[in-house]
């Protein structure tokens, strides 16, 4: 996704609040986080990067109010209901759990989120032209893009039997249809799918001693919130056990992963950052279509590909947006 063409599309210029006294309070925007503020500070540093695109400025004509779940899902209907009864102007939330406790919680409050499901599958919204009600938001088509990073792995490794494919069980609306998709496309390519869960952190040891002990095989990351702010200990652990690996993001690639594909998160949390605006200036969410990331990039390390003993093919090599070395 090109920053440029992406932020273009949305049809906005910047400008600025228009006050009608020095003294009226700013708007608040409710960002709901389902993990830590240390865990998504580059997010919201996009998000506001969005925002002042548009015209607003957090600290001078708007205001943030942050929540942050700490990685518990149970907590996140309790912290929307708070940015509800705040009366927040627009509630800004990412992963998937958090936009469906937003939507629970409210149905007047304009709701943008970001993440990497099929917002319509999820029930989210009507349609991605017309997604009607009081949500609308940014999505990365993660579902679709795991497959494409099946055949990427295939490509890199052509003469692995066995892929094992980690989602994050608490998230199944997602994490089940991951699944379904992953492993009819994984048998199309000559894979035995295995599936392993982590909810938490705590989960990693379990997952990579298993996949230690399985030789030949690699692993497919799901694009699951919690799995993304834990990139980098993933890449460690995956290098440790020697597993070729294929996530979302360039921050995985660049922490020692294999190999990333997907868009950009820095250019997704901009554009959120770029709705809200919208939405603060007076548009109505039901008439704001959800956006598509369509400009997936491919990162390769190559340090990690010869310690794997791995030669990466020459097509990849081409393709590739990034060789980190």
């Amino acid at each position: 996704m090109k920053r440029r063409a992406f932020v273009a599309a949305l049809g906005s210029a910047a400008v600025a609040w228009p006050f009608k006294a020095r003294a009226q309070a700013p708007p608040v925007i409710g960002f709901l986080g389902p993990q830590s503020a240390e865990q998504w500070a580059s997010r919201v540093r996009a998000f506001k990067e969005g925002l002042a695109e548009i015209g607003f400025v957090d600290g001078r004509n708007v205001a943030i109010e942050y929540r942050w779940a700490e990685n518990r899902a149970e907590r996140l209907p309790d912290l929307v209901a708070e940015l509800v009864r705040q009366r927040v102007k627009v509630i800004v939330t990412g992963g998937v759990a958090g936009p469906l406790a937003a939507k629970a919680a409210t149905t007047t409050i304009p709701i943008v989120f970001v993440s990497a499901f099929n917002p319509v599958t999820a029930g989210l919204v009507a349609s991605f032209n017309r997604p009607g009600g009081n949500v609308t938001g940014v999505t990365s088509s993660g579902e679709e893009l795991g497959q494409k990073r099946l055949e990427l792995l295939h490509d890199m490794t052509p003469t692995a039997r066995a892929v094992t494919l980690l989602v994050n069980p608490a998230n199944p609306i997602f994490s089940e249809a991951v699944i379904r998709d992953a492993q009819e496309a994984a048998r199309a390519l000559g894979f035995e799918p295995h599936v392993s869960y982590a909810s938490a952190e705590r989960d990693f040891e379990a997952v990579f001693a298993e996949l230690a002990s399985q030789q030949g095989g690699g692993l497919v990351i799901g694009s699951d919130g919690l799995l993304l702010s834990l990139e980098a200990k993933l890449a460690a652990l995956a290098l440790r056990a020697g597993v070729p690996a294929v996530f979302q993001n360039r921050e995985f690639v660049a922490a020692g992963g294999l190999m990333s594909y997907g868009a950009s998160s820095t250019d997704v949390y901009r554009s959120s950052g770029v709705y809200a605006g919208r939405i603060l200036r007076g548009e109505s969410p039901a008439a704001l279509p959800v956006l598509q990331a369509t400009q997936p990039k491919l990162f390769i390390n190559m340090k990690t590909a010869r310690t794997l003993g791995i030669t990466v093919p020459l097509p990849l090599l081409g393709r590739a947006n990034e060789l980190i070395d």
